[in-house]
């Protein structure tokens, strides 16, 4: 904000890059933001590899990576034990003296430091991003179990970032669950944030599209995606039997996405490219004809606002926050979770569109991430970080 004085600015995250997720990419684009806004951005985060904690200097910010150690459970998730990290973060929160301390979660290393910037008397935000129950699938328990487990973090959470000067999360589905479960008196429902323009197609900018219909999917091949259901719809599907789908992110799951494409018998049309960079994510969603995300556990989809903002028509499950992203055959279509043949049938409405009513629903799209602004959420958050209130943008 013009004609104020620069901040200091602590975001504390569990996951940062080269993590690839959605919180990580927020945190990314976050600290990219007000490093361009002229603060002073420092990230705490999981070290991605084993040893002590390291200082990176980043073009967004600098980055000290925490020591922390890996889970047989997860591709790349690690834990922090308190005994090893508390003393560091106390220590540098001390060091940076920041005006603000931002933690993405209530976990591990958001807990301490908003307990210390808590104690610094400084400005303190917390931002969920996640679910207790989207960490079901790496807990070798039984499920009574893992219900104890959610209901004690919601309880958790709840007493964690209830701490905080102000509590945000990306949806008012999710801040409506934080309200009954971890009885959060005021939680501020403000969207992770896109900038549209960057997956425009440009006035001179030609994309080689696919000599076949093409459904792509972005995100981490985790059971609760359920990449399973899309691979299985490609054999139901009629208007575009021929079709083929493209697979973008690495995880557990590709082993077994592999082999079921094979028995289903159209691994010739399933495309697995790994994590690819920024430019080739890009060519994806502007050379696709539809994007799916099926999976169960959004808490609001940032791939989805980057496909909806390529004017793709999309297709999501109907769970959790997708709901809030489509209009039925508006910008898309949503289907019933796990019911292939639903999957299909959508799909196929939409590939059995002409061009021209193809980009209507695109265009539908690219209006509906258009209100999920980037440069309107990193101006609230900055309002936030000079003190604003919760209260203050809540109708």
């Amino acid at each position: 904000m013009t004609g104020e004085k620069p901040l200091k600015i602590v975001i504390a995250a569990d996951t940062y890059p080269p993590d690839v997720n959605g919180a990580a990419v927020f945190c990314h684009r976050l600290a990219t933001a007000m490093t361009e806004r002229g603060h002073e951005v420092y990230v705490m985060a999981t070290r991605p590899t084993k040893g002590p904690t390291i200082t990176e200097v980043r073009p967004e910010a600098t980055v000290y990576r925490l020591r922390s150690h890996s889970v047989p459970t997860h591709e790349y998730f690690r834990i922090c034990f308190p005994w090893e990290i508390n003393p560091e973060i106390k220590k540098l929160l001390n060091k940076i003296q920041p005006d603000v301390v931002h933690a993405q979660c209530h976990y591990m290393i958001g807990q301490q430091a908003l307990a210390v910037g808590n104690k610094l008397g400084v400005q303190t935000v917390a931002t969920n991003h996640f679910m207790p129950e989207n960490l079901d699938p790496f807990l070798p328990f039984p499920q009574w179990f893992k219900r104890i487990i959610a209901r004690n973090s919601w309880r958790d959470m709840g007493k964690i970032m209830g701490k905080a000067n102000v509590v945000t999360t990306p949806t008012p589905l999710a801040a409506r669950a934080m309200s009954r479960f971890a009885r959060l008196s005021t939680v501020l429902p403000l969207s992770n944030g896109i900038d549209s323009s960057h997956y425009e197609l440009g006035d001179n900018e030609t994309i080689e599209c696919n000599p076949y219909p093409t459904i792509l999917f972005v995100g981490r091949l985790a059971v609760e995606k359920n990449v399973n259901e899309l691979i299985d719809a490609l054999s139901l599907m009629k208007t575009a039997p021929e079709v083929h789908l493209e697979v973008i992110g690495g995880g557990e799951q590709r082993a077994p996405l592999e082999k079921l494409a094979r028995e289903n018998g159209v691994a010739d049309r399933v495309r697995f490219l790994g994590h690819v960079d920024d430019a080739e994510l890009r060519r994806a969603y502007l050379r696709c004809d539809v994007f799916c995300q099926p999976g169960t556990a959004e808490l609001q989809s940032l791939v989805t606002l980057e496909a909806l903002s390529a004017s793709r028509p999309v297709v999501l499950a109907n769970a959790m926050a997708l709901p809030h992203l489509v209009e039925n055959g508006v910008n898309g279509y949503l289907f019933e979770p796990g019911d292939r043949a639903d999957l299909a049938n959508k799909i196929d409405t939409i590939l059995a569109l002409t061009s021209p009513e193809q980009e209507i629903m695109g265009k539908a799209g690219h209006a509906k991430a258009a209100e999920h602004s980037h440069s309107k959420t990193m101006d609230t958050f900055e309002s936030i970080y000079r003190g604003a209130k919760a209260e203050d943008f809540l109708p």
